[in-house]
Parts: C-alpha cells; structure tokens; sequence
C-alpha cells in the first residue's frame, strides 16, 4: 500500500468515527456553525394528515402515478476550458434515489436508463427513503440498478442526509465508488477531468467538505455534494460544473411549478434545474424517488444526461 493509500484510509477512518457520531447524537450540524435538533419525525407526522386528506378527495393515487412518472432529461453544457479529449463526453446524473419508498422502484429508473449512453455515472445521495435504522434492505435493489449501469469510467456517488456513514462498508458489494470528501481522475489521453465528491452538508457538515474543494488540483473540476449549501466555495475553487438534488424539485407543487416546500436555504433559483453561480455552472435535479409522501404532484421525477461540449 502507497504512502497516498494509507493516507487515504486513515482519512476515511477519522470520517467514520466522527460521522458515527454525529449520526448517533440526532442533531443537524451546519456550516455556520448551528446545531438543531432534526424534526423529521414531526415532520412526518405533519405528511401524514396531509396524505390523510389527499386519500379523502381521491388525489393519492393520482400523485403516486406520478411518483413513478421519471422523465430523462438532456442537458448541453459548452465550455471553453473543456479538455479537447472530453469533447462531447456525457455524464449520467442519478439522485435522490429513496429506492425503498416505492416497491420496484429500481425497475423503473432500469427501464429508463437501459437505451441511454453516457461515459459516467455520478449519484449525489439519499439512497433509502428513512433517516436512521436499517439500511440493508436497499443494498439488492441498488446492486440490481447499478448492474444496468453501462458506465465506462466508473460510478461515482456521495452521501446525502438520509443516508448512513454504514454504506460506505458495501462499495463494491454495489458497484459504486464513494468520494467522501475527496477527489478522482478521469483521463483520457493528455487530458482529465477532476472529481470532487463531498459528506452531506445539510446535516453533516464538517469542515473537511470545505477542505475537499479548496485543496482539488487545478483543471477541468466537477462537483458533486447532495446539496447547493458548498456551491459559493466551490466556484471560488474554480469549479466548472456543481451536481447536486436534494429539494427533488419540490415534489409537490402547485400548477405551474411552484414548490410548497423545497428544504432550500441557498437562493429560489438554486432548487431545480440549471443556475449559475459567479460564472459556474450548477444544475440540481429533481431526482428519481420520493420522500416523505409518496407521490408526485406537478414536478415529475428526473434522470438526467449531461452531455459537455468545447467551445
């Protein structure tokens, strides 16, 4: 094992013990330093008398159809830095998977994916639909997803707040490789694309996420964290491209789009699609699965297809 190897391990030893503990004690820690006590579970209760009356006027299983209504969307991103050798190369964006919420969900976001072409796989987090407990039960149904993924250059994910520290343990059980506040290569011929995957810093956030993007080598950078909260660090790190889901879109919104709650603090433009932020690029996807109810009301689930091109 390299000196680089070990370093590398020890880090992602240190983060382990030190997410186990934050998961453990129940508290959102955030950036700026707040330390709040989650409400999911009230916030869950609060859904369900909502569901209650969406069952009353006949509107659930409308909104469950909807919930497995994914639609693929194909994005063109031009860039003038972009490596010549990645000209035209596509990336395949799964996230916010909630892969138990919905029974074969997996088989859906299969069926979608199965004509699609695409160089990478990125997957930004929230891969089971609970906040703490098991987590096994979703391991086959991602492995089932992750064996239709036709990635030549790899996988590679991040971690979201519903996720578990835990899952890191079954990498290539799933197929997947974690970037957990670090980065990977991806070259071809004289050129690279760099990597830079970062720990949920909606309810985990340590300072090492801020690290991870500052200390990325210089290059063609892309990257990935569950939400917008890292997008201003990021483009002052000189990042090109900032992948992101969390707010699925809104999931339920009025006519028109507007969401009704988003769990979005960094801005209204940032909670879906394509913005910008100080010249770099962001898109935060709707996501594939649900959370909370689960249904869909104007604001359809999202795979999404990045192809980048030089200008």
């Amino acid at each position: 094992m390299t000196e680089q190897e070990i370093t590398k391990a020890e880090k992602r030893k240190i983060w382990k013990a030190n997410r186990a503990i934050l998961e453990t004690d129940n508290y959102k820690r955030k950036r700026s330093g707040k330390k709040s006590k989650s409400r999911w579970s009230l916030f869950v209760k609060v859904l369900s008398l909502f569901e209650f009356f969406l069952k009353i006027f006949g509107l659930y299983k409308i909104g469950y159809k909807n919930a497995k209504n994914i639609e693929i969307k194909k994005v063109t991103l031009n860039y003038s830095n972009l490596p010549k050798e990645f000209d035209g190369y596509k990336l395949l964006h799964l996230t916010d998977l909630h892969i138990d919420s919905i029974p074969g969900l997996e088989k859906i976001i299969i069926e979608k994916i199965k004509g699609l072409k695409y160089d990478l796989c990125v997957m930004t987090g929230d891969y089971r639909k609970s906040t703490f407990g098991s987590f096994k039960n979703i391991l086959k149904p991602i492995y089932r997803l992750t064996q239709y993924i036709n990635a030549p250059d790899g996988t590679f994910a991040v971690l979201g707040n519903h996720d578990t520290y835990l899952m890191s343990n079954y990498e290539e059980r799933i197929n997947i490789e974690l970037l957990v506040n670090e980065s990977a290569e991806i070259k071809r011929g004289g050129g690279k694309i760099i990597l830079t995957g970062t720990d949920d810093p909606f309810r985990y956030f340590t300072d090492q996420a801020i690290i991870a993007l500052e200390e990325s080598k210089k290059g063609f950078k892309i990257a990935l964290v569950h939400t917008t909260e890292l997008s201003d660090v990021a483009a002052e790190s000189g990042y090109n491209l900032y992948l992101c889901g969390h707010t699925h879109g809104g999931q339920i919104c009025l006519p028109g789009g507007k969401p009704l709650i988003t769990h979005q603090f960094e801005g209204k433009g940032y909670y879906k699609g394509l913005w910008n932020h100080n010249g770099m690029k962001g898109y935060t996807s709707k996501g594939c699965g649900v959370s909370g109810l689960n249904v869909r009301f104007n604001c359809p689930g999202e795979i999404t297809v990045f192809t980048l091109k030089k200008n």
